[in-house]
């Protein structure tokens, strides 16, 4: 049973759910930076994080039926819809970015959920799953959403997005503080100490998938000095057909995934 949207929705207007928009803030800008030009789909409770992708088309929350929804934005048009896990209202290819947050954890069935996440997919679109990690802290703080459902290590999402044609490019962590509001203030010292002495207690993982089509690992010396230190892409386990490559990776429109800033 999923957590109501009043109850997530409180969350995130206390001490630590901002801190967790702030930490997921990072890696999405990272990764998509203001998604220019793209159609972004946020799937679960992705509206924390909807209104940074300032360049994007069209933006559009969809949330679940066990969920609740609320309007979003809270000015203007109203871009939020409920919908059933195993069936969203979408046309196929529909959207460029797909963002699923608090979706995954709590669904009856999410490798469904997530096939129908990658039918609205455009051939060429990415998708970034964040979601609650196994072993971490906040994974078993059940006053947070964070600790209902099931969490997923790296690997069962790699294992997940490869059921469903998916080919993981890039992943990061984040949320090594511990859930206690005391602790919170130390928040920015613990994530560098944490990536570097402690990664198993990360609160939450981040994956970033493409079609197996487009998924491209960059190779070489340059390529790795090009995505930096404190990138992780992943390899890819087969060569790409026809030399068919991910969009562009530039200052404008980002495609990897940063373990900090």
């Amino acid at each position: 049973m999923r957590r109501s949207i009043d109850e997530v929705r409180a969350f995130y207007g206390e001490p630590a759910g901002r801190l967790v928009r702030r930490l997921v803030a990072r890696r999405l800008d990272d990764a998509w930076g203001q998604a220019m030009g793209c159609d972004v789909l946020g799937i679960g409770y992705a509206t924390p994080w909807l209104d940074a992708f300032s360049g994007a088309r069209r933006v559009v929350a969809a949330m679940p039926k066990g969920q609740g929804a609320e309007a979003w934005p809270e000015t203007g048009r109203n871009a939020t819809v409920m919908v059933e896990d195993d069936r969203l209202p979408f046309r196929a290819g529909m959207f460029d970015r797909v963002l699923m947050v608090h979706a995954l954890e709590e669904a009856d069935a999410p490798g469904q959920l997530l096939t129908e996440a990658v039918r609205a997919l455009s051939p060429a679109g990415r998708i970034i799953l964040v979601a609650a990690a196994r072993g971490g802290f906040w994974g078993r703080a059940e006053n947070t959403p964070f600790g209902h459902g099931r969490p997923f290590s790296r690997g069962q999402l790699e294992q997940l997005v490869r059921e469903v044609d998916l080919e993981p490019v890039a992943w990061s962590q984040t949320l090594y503080v511990p859930p206690w509001r005391p602790a919170l203030g130390m928040a920015d010292a613990v994530e560098r100490i944490g990536q570097m002495v402690a990664p198993g207690a990360a609160g939450i993982v981040l994956l970033e998938a493409a079609r197996r089509t487009y998924a491209r690992t960059p190779r070489g010396l340059g390529a790795r000095a090009a995505l930096g230190e404190l990138l992780k892409p992943l390899p890819s386990p087969q060569p790409v057909p026809g030399g068919a490559r991910a969009l562009p990776s530039s200052r404008r429109h980002r495609t990897r995934l940063s373990a900090d800033k």
